[in-house]
């Protein structure tokens, strides 16, 4: 209900909707004010998001045109929230000794350290400490890209020292600082593409795991997505020393194996982390809703970042965001198409 509101202030472009949430739109993963005179996009293409700062924390950009990081929250709390968030930054920015305890924090924007860690993650599905630590990590992958060297970007960026940067990195770059500076330049990704019930079936591996498996019909297409993740990598096509790996996938994929068990090597954030550790608990067979999967690890109101993690997984079936289903029953989206998904889940559950 409350989206179809937030959709019919989109439609008519309502300012007085303005600060109350803002939409974002996967075609071209920019998030607008509900009044932004831009085109107006179709409905399957949108999600809404109540902070500017959770949009960006699902990858999407601040629209150029209408700004909406400009305005205020119209929800007291996700105002404090935003507010804080601006602290966090303003801190990150000036280069201050890494963002301001929790709280400190807490008291520059009104509120007990309790509650002001239980905003961020209800709305966000983040803590303070974690979003400082996701601000100062797009920070240093801006200035890698810029050209900045490690040391350099590091201690621009805020780190105390390298350990805590390369801590992070395995977990949230997928490769060390230096190899993501030169755009995975350096390293060596191999892959295939092989026929499975679902259509074709990519299947890329670094030394360290799979980085991914994605689902399409179009050989083409499913290359260039690789390539485009990892532009500078080395990427070459090895469909003999992939079959191992591709055999595992497809026997589960089939029944015939009831596990899939593969090391994996993979960008993401802890939160996301720890939603797709919860994915790969639920049975073959059985489903559970994104607010179930909210609930199991313990933020129950973080259902749209539960969504969002869903979203950005990319192995398909490794880690089964498939199993996850909306709360009225219906299947809801998948990032390889909801016929897949429909169909993926009737096979299992007649296995």
């Amino acid at each position: 209900m409350v989206e179809e509101q937030f959709w019919r202030a989109v439609q008519e472009r309502t300012r007085t909707a303005d600060g109350a949430f803002v939409y974002a739109v996967r075609s071209t993963q920019v998030y607008c004010r509900p009044s932004c005179p831009s085109r107006k996009p179709l409905r399957s293409n949108v999600e809404f998001f109540a902070l500017p700062q959770a949009a960006e924390k699902a990858g999407y950009r601040a629209c150029l045109r209408c700004r909406p990081r400009d305005l205020p929250a119209g929800d007291p709390a996700v105002e404090r929230v935003r507010r804080a968030c601006a602290v966090i930054e303003t801190a990150l920015e000036q280069n201050e000794d890494g963002a301001p305890a929790l709280g400190d924090l807490a008291g520059l924007v009104g509120a007990s350290p309790f509650h002001l860690q239980r905003l961020f993650k209800r709305h966000l599905g983040i803590s303070p400490r974690e979003y400082a630590d996701a601000r100062r990590l797009k920070k240093v992958k801006h200035l890698l890209r810029g050209g900045d060297g490690v040391a350099g970007a590091l201690y621009e960026a805020g780190y105390g020292s390298a350990s805590r940067l390369y801590e992070l990195a395995d977990a949230q770059l997928g490769m060390t600082p230096a190899t993501y500076k030169k755009g995975g330049k350096g390293a060596s990704i191999a892959y295939t593409i092989a026929e499975s019930s679902l259509g074709r079936l990519l299947v890329a591996v670094t030394e360290r795991g799979v980085c991914a498996v994605s689902l399409g019909d179009d050989d083409t297409a499913l290359t260039a997505g690789l390539r485009s993740e990892y532009r500078a990598a080395t990427i070459t096509r090895a469909d003999a020393r992939l079959m191992p790996t591709v055999s595992a996938i497809l026997a589960y994929l089939s029944g015939a194996e009831p596990a899939l068990d593969l090391p994996l090597d993979l960008r993401a954030t802890g939160f996301q982390w720890r939603v797709w550790q919860e994915l790969r608990r639920i049975p073959r067979g059985e489903t559970a809703s994104y607010q179930a999967i909210a609930a199991a690890i313990g933020q129950p109101k973080a259902v749209r970042a539960v969504a969002n993690a869903c979203a950005n997984n990319r192995v398909a079936l490794v880690i089964p965001c498939h199993r996850v289903v909306r709360n009225d029953g219906k299947i809801g989206g998948y990032r390889w198409g909801s016929e897949r998904k429909a169909k993926l889940l009737a096979a299992e559950k007649a296995k």
